[in-house]
């Protein structure tokens, strides 16, 4: 047995190895010993191997799901050894063979999923500065590919995508995924080869090349998806019927939003790291799952094809003014996990209830598909047709009981009716007590023995049992069995048949059983594709369904559209901060477009600065899935990012301070925002001195305005920023108010037009709760330094101002002097600043 062991395992050296051995999957040697610490399970030794005893740890083969999925989650690969051969018939041990591995990103058991994410494994192509990727959700069979043109873009759509399991050459450099909790595997170089790629592809999809695709300019896309279809065919070890087709994705198609912004914003994963208040835990009322997963998928992948947006909404208002949102969503919660179940039939991995929860389905689709109808908008719906499954339902009712076991080798899940031989086996087994009984009575009429009893035991099966003072009339073809000390248990042909038939009906019935089942999966299996398809319909009905209930009940309104560039936002509100607050949500305006580009947003710390920002980029975001707003009205222009440089923390694990992240992220920014970004920028420069956080607040102010011209709101603490609009025409001041009521500070929220004139540092700090003496000692030192400049200083307000350009009399009286050594720091300035201003 070791000897057989070790052989498979050295087939898989890297990855555990779960070795079937009666009721339990063993593990042993290291294996044992790293499964034992990662499960929590107890260690033992049995046997010896070299003289040294061998570690052994396992776990119940009906308990299984659950340590895969532990182990699943810890990013292990694990393989499946199973007995193949049969006991009765197996010389030494019995034949086994690995049936398939599971790995983080191949996965497609129900117990190792979360049912509302995707399951993504990734596959990475490079050639020099460029990426290929492809990307399977191996639990629904989707499968796209995209390349990106730098390491910036790369790491980006890791983010987005965040893939359980990653694939890359042996000569990539893994360094960059180091900040990833992901399962990383190195495969072969020549699996990432074009021609092998594009051979393996063809095959999957049955065509002759894949120009029909659209990738045949994403050569380095194409071998990813080649080694990562290798990789799974190789890990599952069977076909994937559930994968039939491909998509290209382009990312000048979609909004797209870096890392960082997506955490800012806090669309999936609050700041503290939580799913709660969050926008897409307040917008997913999904009924079923696969909607779920649908509605994340467009949250990740905003559009910017105003026309698919428009129908996007154009749907959900209908949706809205038909009145049968509730009735559409009842019926859909009985659809269950459609998608994900239609992958299990296609990999024959489907259980029992996976097919009463299709037969479900299927029932509750005609009653869905008059709720889909619209006066003058059928078109609307055509995308979300529903295809004709009464036969089917028909089969899976006439085929399968009601209420069938967890597993199939368990038995009693085809239903009685359906296969004259399996009725027969069943009827053998179920009715053997009357068959003895009628045998008993005849057996006494024939042989008149008063004492026969027919009889069964588990040791010597069926016999006939005779008082010894009667065994003389015992015919001649009863075959003694066994002898008591006051009977005789005999034997007959008859009673032998019987034996056979009784005893083997149950295994046979179960063979047949299986052989249905299996059967009954090939059925399905053929008509996947327009399964698939009307998963497909039915998750985007959910979606829109629950776009439409979010938009009744929050007030939202239908965003628009235009050619012309611009962000036009009445009474916008941010979404997650209204339903988490008890008072009333203070509604604001913003107007961005060509003349006006850039705002500067000043006030009080608490005054919602941020707030302002973060819902203008979020109203953006939801305008660009298809969705209603939480404003009064909304207009946009063409969008193609959105950037935000919102809070900061050290990246310890790379050893960066919150400077550095800052400026690393002002970075990025600046170098990839366009005049058709809406970028978020708050509280520049505050990691280092405050002239040097100045200055660079000032230059990154003015560059988004004049030489990036994109869409800003600047959020800073730095009053002299306020002066950029004396210079610059398409910058604008705005600030958000409060006031002192009785020695109180209220924030007003209202956003108005000019720069605030008051900070209020002292009055947080108190609201914080700062010890009334620091506060005390705070005013008198600010009462000094006021006194020694002279005029009231403002919080984070410098000494000295900035340069600025004095008029032209005062600039000829500095120049007239003719040593210029005697030129003050600040008089040189004012000079270049003119000097620059006349160019």
């Amino acid at each position: 047995m070791v000897k057989q062991y070790l052989g498979i395992k050295a087939q898989y050296p890297e990855i555990l190895l779960f070795y079937r051995m009666g009721d339990f999957y063993e593990l042993f040697f290291d294996d044992a010993k790293q499964a034992a610490k990662l499960l929590n399970i107890t260690l033992t030794a049995r046997g010896r191997s070299e003289g040294e005893p061998i570690p052994m740890a396992g776990v119940p083969y009906h308990a299984v799901d659950g340590y895969l999925a532990k182990l699943v989650k810890l990013g292990q690969s694990v393989a499946i050894c199973e007995q193949t051969g049969d006991p009765a018939t197996s010389k030494g041990p019995v034949e086994r063979e690995v049936v398939r591995i599971v790995t983080p990103g191949t996965v497609t058991d129900e117990a190792l999923l979360d049912e509302r994410h995707e399951n993504l494994i990734l596959a990475i192509d490079r050639s020099h500065d460029r990426y290929g990727l492809a990307i399977l959700d191996m639990s629904s069979g989707r499968f796209s590919l995209l390349e990106v043109e730098n390491r910036s873009q790369l790491l980006n759509e890791i983010d987005r995508f965040r893939p359980a399991e990653i694939l890359i050459s042996e000569t990539f450099d893994e360094t960059q995924f180091a900040t990833f909790a992901v399962s990383l595997k190195r495969q072969p170089e020549w699996q990432f080869e074009f021609k092998h790629a594009e051979t393996i592809l063809c095959e999957q999809f049955a065509t002759q090349n894949l120009a029909g695709f659209g990738c045949e300019h994403m050569p380095h896309a194409v071998s990813a998806a080649g080694a990562l279809l290798h990789y799974v065919k190789e890990t599952q070890q069977s076909l994937l019927p559930h994968v039939n087709s491909l998509r290209v994705e382009m990312l000048m198609d979609t909004l797209q939003l870096d890392a960082h912004s997506r955490k800012n914003l806090e669309i999936e994963t609050s700041l503290g790291g939580h799913v709660q208040h969050t926008l897409h835990a307040l917008i997913d009322h999904t009924a079923t799952p696969m909607g779920s997963r649908h509605l994340r998928r467009w949250l990740r992948q905003p559009l910017r094809d105003h026309k698919l947006l428009s129908t996007r909404l154009d749907t959900i208002n209908c949706f809205i003014n038909d009145q049968q949102t509730l009735q559409r969503h009842n019926l859909l919660r009985q659809v269950g996990d459609l998608e994900r179940i239609l992958t299990r039939i296609g990999l024959k991995t489907a259980r029992p209830r996976d097919l009463t929860q299709l037969r479900k389905a299927l029932d509750v689709i005609p009653e869905i598909q008059p709720l889909l109808t619209a006066k003058n908008n059928a078109v609307l719906f055509h995308k979300m047709q529903l295809h004709d499954f009464t036969q089917l339902s028909s089969l899976l009712h006439i085929a399968l009981v009601d209420s069938p076991p967890m597993l199939i080798r368990d038995g009693g899940v085809i239903a009685t009716g359906y296969d004259t031989e399996l009725d027969e086996l069943r009827s053998l087994k179920d009715n053997a007590g009357d068959v003895l009984e009628e045998m008993e009575i005849r057996e006494r009429e024939v042989t008149g023995i008063s004492t026969l009893k027919v009889g069964y035991n588990r040791v010597h099966g069926y016999y006939i049992e005779v008082s010894r003072l009667q065994s003389d009339k015992v015919p001649e073809h009863y075959q003694r069995r066994q002898t008591l000390k006051a009977a005789e248990r005999y034997i007959t042909p008859e009673l032998k048949k019987l034996e056979d038939e009784v005893l083997s009906s149950s295994e046979r019935a179960l063979a047949r059983e299986k052989s249905l089942y299996n059967d009954l999966l090939d059925q399905l299996i053929v008509q996947l594709l327009p399964l698939q398809e009307t998963a497909g319909a039915l998750s985007a009905i959910d979606v829109h369904n629950t776009l439409s209930e979010r938009a009744s009940s929050l007030g939202w309104q239908a965003p628009s559209f235009k050619n012309k560039s611009g962000i036009k936002i009445i009474q916008g509100r941010h979404p997650v901060i209204e339903q988490a607050q008890t008072t009333p949500f203070t509604a604001n305006d913003i107007e961005l477009n060509h003349e006006r580009r850039s705002l500067i947003i000043t006030g009080p710390n608490m005054g919602g600065k941020s707030t302002y920002m973060r819902q203008v980029a979020i109203i953006s975001l939801l305008a660009h899935i298809g969705s209603f707003v939480p404003a009064q009205s909304a207009e946009f222009g063409p969008i193609d990012r959105i950037f935000t440089r919102i809070g900061a923390s050290d990246d310890l694990a790379s050893g960066r301070s919150t400077f550095m992240v800052e400026m690393s992220e002002t970075a990025s920014i600046l170098h990839n925002a366009t005049e058709s970004s809406l970028v978020l920028m708050d509280e520049i420069g505050r990691g280092t001195s405050t002239y040097d956080g100045l200055s660079l607040a000032w230059a990154c102010a003015k560059t988004l305005a004049i030489d990036i011209k994109a869409y800003t709101l600047f959020a800073t603490h730095y009053f002299e920023l306020t002066r950029l609009p004396e210079s610059i025409s398409t910058c604008h001041n705005v600030h958000l108010d409060a006031v002192e009521h009785d020695a109180q500070l209220v924030f007003l929220h209202h956003v108005k037009p000019g720069a605030a004139d008051k900070s209020y540092g002292l009055q947080v700090a108190s609201l914080a709760g700062v010890p009334d003496l620091v506060i005390i000692e705070a005013k008198e030192k600010l009462a000094e330094l006021e006194s020694q400049s002279g005029k009231p200083i403002v919080e984070d307000k410098p000494n000295k101002t900035l340069p600025v350009k004095k008029n032209k009399s005062e600039i000829e009286k500095t120049l007239s002097r003719t040593n210029p050594d005697e030129l003050t720091p600040r008089e040189a300035l004012d000079i270049l600043y003119y000097l620059k201003s006349q160019l």
